[in-house]
């Protein structure tokens, strides 16, 4: 067994807006929360703890029980703190959707939460709409949910998601349950969905204690114990331009950015060019990414256009870094990148690179405080000693309760002694951990399940059978179809005939992007198992002849 090398923090057992507004203080009045497209638009503690009370009792005056589902469907925008917080903070469920879902993705996350409420982006109302009707879910459920002022559709028939809010006046005296004690780790605040490696999407449920105790663990980690303020850390300014409903970004700029006053500038959705364009108008000093945009930084022209030199810290998981991006990155524009690593079952972080430290081995970091891991071999045999690799496991308060209305896959994920099985192969030096294999086969920064896809293919007539891999070009992994074609379909069917048809099945980060091969026969074991080992040889075959001539994309 493996301990964190910090000693053990203290962790209230509260709900998460006690965590983030204490009894006795007085929250603040600066901007906390920016639109980047209009910086008179923005929200402080006050204001955001003001609608806060309104939203959540607007949803008791709408008869919205506790341990309910509020659906998010939108691009980022300022009012989805708001809603996260709300809900969460009233005993609900807050649960967020892909705003690239199709209808029948969308319909399968309201049909699996139930959705007592469903917040739908204006642009996004058709797709909204056609997964409510698919998932049987009551139009009168849906709402919109814009960021502006006034009608955003020519469509009458849903209400504005403002109309919910109650009055200051009669919700000034709403209070939250401050669920102190073993409430607060039993109660759900957030199901954020998880693709698994087989079948569709499974919710993650996180408790309020949970995300208190990520947020409390993140943020010693961040600053190595030193308690944060602008005068001895210097002002920070972050930009969030991944999506909230992921983990990752509700973690860091709706919790903690809350927590220690830190300004986020909310961009609506990522485009390079504006991401790099709002560093140099914000003077971002951190953000927190993914390997593709640090990509991206070293290899797209836009880069040299822009006076990106407030940036000292990029904050990078979701998926495998390399150790020569990461040096790259650091060096030619003078800033740390410290990695992490963590998934939506950890509620975002396990182990993380402590602070500023410039790290150039390509690890992961150290176990963060109150954390454990173990190292098992195929087996399921405890592993000891450094340098061995073995499935890690992990245990600490950041771990999730459960898997939504799942107990097979709970139980195949967590054991009877509280280990949670992260499906990956780590190794451990010294106290620091790498990643050094996946066990599991999801294709891991785009959150994409093969067998999702490979169902998806097999709906082709002129596939026969089909297996699909994350194959890695450009420090990316992208999905990759090895297809047997029916032989009526041979030398009739091309390699874009199938990634146009599942193209217009799946959302965008869903499609065969890393390209599609004809093979006479998919790996398999006797069982019908697919040999998966075989497929990333192959993989990595094709990505050296691949490499020069697919992009890197978000």
């Amino acid at each position: 067994m493996y301990f964190s090398p910090w000693a053990p923090v203290d962790i209230p057992k509260c709900n998460i807006l006690s965590y983030l507004f204490p009894s006795g203080t007085t929250p603040s009045e600066q901007p906390i929360w920016t639109d980047v497209n209009d910086t008179s638009n923005s929200l402080s503690p006050a204001q955001m703890l003001s609608l806060i009370k309104r939203f959540a009792m607007g949803l008791d005056k709408l008869g919205i029980a506790q341990q309910q589902a509020i659906l998010v469907f939108t691009p980022n925008h300022l009012y989805v703190p708001l809603v996260y917080l709300a809900t969460t903070g009233s005993k609900r469920f807050f649960t967020g959707a892909n705003p690239g879902y199709t209808a029948q993705e969308l319909a399968h996350q309201m049909r699996a939460v139930d959705a007592a409420v469903v917040l739908v982006h204006d642009t996004l109302l058709a797709t909204g709409i056609a997964a409510a009707k698919q998932a049987k879910i009551p139009l009168k459920r849906l709402f919109v949910f814009s960021d502006t002022p006034g009608p955003q559709t020519q469509d009458q028939t849903l209400p504005d998601w403002r109309s919910i809010l109650a009055s200051s006046v009669e919700s000034a005296s709403w209070q939250w349950d401050p669920l102190n004690g073993e409430l607060a780790l039993q109660t759900v605040a957030v199901i954020n969905f998880s693709s698994g490696t087989t079948g569709l999407p499974k919710g993650v449920c996180i408790s309020h204690y949970s995300l208190v105790a990520n947020s409390t663990q993140a943020i010693f980690n961040y600053y190595q114990g030193t308690p944060y303020s602008p005068e001895n850390r210097g002002a920070e300014r972050w930009l969030a331009f991944l999506p909230l409903y992921h983990a990752y970004s509700q973690l860091f700029t709706i919790n903690i950015a809350c927590k220690l006053l830190i300004p986020v500038y909310i961009m609506p959705r990522f485009s390079f060019e504006d991401f790099i364009r709002h560093i140099q108008q914000f003077m971002i000093t951190a953000i927190q990414a993914v390997p593709p945009v640090l990509v991206m930084m070293t290899k797209r022209a836009e880069t040299s256009k822009y006076d990106i030199s407030s940036l000292k810290y990029i904050l990078c998981g979701a998926a495998p870094l390399s150790s020569e991006l990461q040096n790259e990155v650091m060096s030619r524009f003078n800033l740390v990148v410290s990695q992490a690593f963590g998934m939506s079952e950890t509620t975002c972080a396990a182990v993380m690179t402590p602070g500023m430290t410039k790290d150039q081995s390509g690890s992961i970091g150290n176990l963060l405080p109150n954390t454990e891991a173990c190292l098992l071999d195929e087996d399921g045999k405890e592993l000891s000693g450094d340098g061995q690799p073995g499935e890690l496991c992990l245990r600490g308060p950041q771990m999730m309760l459960r898997y939504w209305r799942n107990e097979s896959a709970t139980q195949q994920t967590i054991t009877a002694d509280g280990w949670m099985k992260t499906g990956d192969v780590a190794v451990t030096k010294g106290g620091k951990w790498w990643i050094v294999d996946r066990k599991k086969e999801l294709i891991k920064g785009l959150q994409v399940a093969p067998a999702e896809l490979e169902a998806v293919l097999l709906e082709n007539e002129d596939v026969a059978d089909a297996a699909v891999v994350g194959i890695t070009i450009h420090d990316e992994e992208l999905p990759r179809a090895y297809v047997v074609l029916q032989n009526s379909a041979r030398g009739r069917t091309t390699a874009r005939d199938v990634q146009d048809f599942v193209a217009q099945k799946v959302s965008k980060h869903k499609r065969l992007v890393g390209g599609v091969k004809f093979i006479d026969e998919v790996p398999k074991l006797a069982s019908g198992k697919i040999v998966r080992k075989v497929l990333k040889e192959w993989a990595k075959t094709d990505a050296k002849e691949l490499e020069h001539t697919v992009k890197a994309r978000l």
